[in-house]
C-alpha cells in the first residue's frame, strides 16, 4: 500500500497528502533556489524529519524504560552545497525539559536518538551534527 501521494501544482509547489490520516504538506523550492520559500522546502522535511524520528524513537524508549521525558524541543538547521546541490549538513539541538536526568537516563536517550531509522537511512557523507541539552 502506497504511503503518499505528492502532486505538483505549479510555480515549484507540491501537495503531499498522507494516505493513512489525510494530513497534507505543501512544499516549495526555496528563495535560494528559484522558489518562493512559503512552505518547508523537501530538504527542510528531510532535516526536520531526523529530529521528529529521533524524538518518536527516545519517546519509544522512554516509555518501554519507564523514563518521564517530558516536552523535548529540537532546533533544525541545514547546511547545502551545489555541484551537486545537497544536503551536507543537519545540526541538530535537542534540549531537554527542565528536569534531572540520571547519566544512564541520558545515554539512554542519546543512543535512541542516533538510532532512530532517519538517522540510518540517511547518506553517511551526511553529517549528523547532534548537540543533546539537559539540565544538570
Amino acid at each position: 500500500m502506497a504511503t503518499s501521494e505528492v502532486t505538483y501544482l505549479g510555480n515549484l509547489r507540491t501537495s503531499n497528502k498522507h494516505l493513512t490520516s489525510g494530513s497534507v504538506i505543501l512544499t516549495d523550492a526555496p528563495t535560494d533556489n528559484q522558489g518562493e520559500g512559503l512552505h518547508f522546502s523537501p530538504t527542510d522535511l528531510l532535516s526536520t524529519s531526523l529530529a521528529a524520528c529521533m524524538i518518536t524513537i527516545m519517546g519509544i524508549t522512554a516509555r518501554n524504560k519507564n523514563i518521564e521525558l517530558g516536552e523535548v524541543e529540537a532546533s533544525v538547521t541545514k547546511e547545502m552545497t551545489s555541484n551537486p546541490r545537497r544536503v551536507t549538513t543537519i545540526q541538530i539541538h535537542l534540549k531537554f525539559p527542565d528536569k534531572k536526568y540520571t547519566p544512564q537516563e541520558q545515554d539512554t536517550l542519546k543512543l535512541a536518538a542516533i538510532h532512530c531509522p532517519v538517522a540510518k537511512s540517511l547518506h553517511p557523507d551526511i553529517i549528523q551534527d547532534l548537540k543533546f541539552e539537559f539540565t544538570v
